[in-house]
């Protein structure tokens, strides 16, 4: 099936070269040559996927990103980065990217983190379950949290994570299955990126993250959503 994928990189060998991969495994690729004009497009075109560089002429990729998830866009959204410094990829994750790749990077790596990513995005909003815990509000079938009433901005993983411990509300999810069920890897990615992307929803969601109340850890073993 032909999905649109949105590349936002200003380095014109790199845009040919992934464009012209991507177009071979099927996909539709539109590109932007630096932030500002990827925002745009970004906030007005249905995409499946963003693929998105952290360093970019006019905005650079970390405020794009925080930009489209402030404006209630919620496609997944691939960073790239050329630098290897772990802050610089708990930042990019911060501002509501579902993943991070490093430059220089192999084909094969990035192609299997667009399809697992791409995987993942058709199942929004095919039920129409609701689930309800303490002031939190999760709308499955409109993609929607609320916390105390007010709406609550989620990335696509954050969301599609939530998803998964509220339809196992009450066991505990070891970080392996939550890689290979909710990031299609596997278990080949650290668990940093499941940690990361936890300690955002508590930020989010839970009235102290420190003492979390719903998003509960499950020491050696994973997390577990209490119910």
């Amino acid at each position: 099936m032909e999905r649109r994928i949105l590349l936002v990189e200003d380095e014109p060998g790199l845009v040919m070269t992934l464009g012209d991969r991507l177009r071979s495994e099927g996909h539709r690729v539109e590109c932007a040559g630096d932030g500002q004009i990827g925002l745009d497009m970004a906030s007005g075109g249905a995409f499946d996927l963003i693929i998105l560089d952290i360093m970019l002429p006019r905005k650079n990729g970390m405020e794009v990103c925080r930009d489209l998830r402030q404006r209630g866009v919620s496609t997944p959204i691939l960073m790239l980065t050329a630098r290897g410094q772990t802050v610089d990829k708990v930042v990019g994750l911060k501002t509501g990217a579902d993943d991070y790749l490093t430059k220089p990077f192999e084909m094969p790596e990035l192609l299997a983190r667009v399809e697992a990513l791409l995987r993942r995005a058709p199942a929004f909003g095919k039920t129409g379950e609701v689930y309800q815990f303490g002031a939190i509000r999760l709308d499955l079938r409109r993609t929607e949290v609320t916390r105390h009433g007010k709406p609550v901005t989620l990335s696509a993983k954050e969301f599609l994570l939530l998803r998964y411990l509220t339809e196992h509300r009450g066991t505990t999810v070891s970080r392996e299955t939550l890689l290979s069920e909710v990031w299609g890897y596997g278990g080949v990615t650290s668990s940093r990126t499941v940690d990361v992307h936890i300690a955002w929803l508590r930020q989010k969601l839970e009235e102290d993250s420190r003492q979390p109340q719903w998003i509960l850890t499950v020491h050696g073993l994973g997390y577990r959503l209490a119910g």
